[in-house]
């Protein structure tokens, strides 16, 4: 397996990686799969902004994708990232999305990030919250019935985990 950074070529991959979870999970709160040309917009804020987008390659095919993206907007915000994470149904249960999120989680503390959050669709998506406590992402709520997707409420998963020093001291001090 190789991991390297997302270039442009990757995204009919990383798209029709994605639309799998659309279409078949609660993974993500999209009802319909964006195209190639709405990923590479957000694949390109990603890049710009200088968060890491890792993509794992077997045999020429991308196997999965991981992401940290800004968290939110506001200035404030601006040391704390949310990380996403999709593997090919073909390639799950083999330990890609763990190889994939320490490589986020690494990156992302060289870049000076000192928190990350992951909003995982469904209290039920058990493998996304019991990798996230692997990386030692606590449980930081549940947003009850925050998305409505196959008939059904889902809930959203909030866990954080510190990354660096954290919180422990004012991001300025050198």
């Amino acid at each position: 397996m190789l991991f390297r950074d997302c270039i442009l070529s990757d995204i009919s991959g990383v798209t029709a990686i994605y639309a799998h979870y659309v279409l078949h999970s609660t993974a993500s709160f999209e009802v319909e799969p964006p195209d190639g040309v709405e990923i590479a917009a957000r694949w390109g804020r990603v890049v710009e902004s200088g968060l890491p987008w890792i993509v794992a390659e077997s045999e020429g095919e991308i196997a999965g994708y991981a992401y940290a993206s800004p968290y939110r907007p506001r200035a404030a915000y601006r040391f704390t990232v949310e990380d996403s994470i999709y593997v090919h149904p073909a390639q799950v249960g083999k330990g890609l999305g763990a190889a994939l999120l320490s490589r986020v989680i690494e990156r992302c503390e060289g870049l000076g990030v000192r928190q990350m959050i992951a909003v995982i669709g469904g209290s039920e998506n058990l493998a996304s919250i019991r990798l996230h406590e692997r990386f030692g992402f606590r449980h930081a709520g549940v947003l009850r019935s925050a998305g409505y997707k196959f008939g059904r409420w889902v809930d959203s998963v909030l866990m954080q985990r510190a990354i660096g020093p954290g919180d422990t001291r004012d991001p300025s001090a050198r």
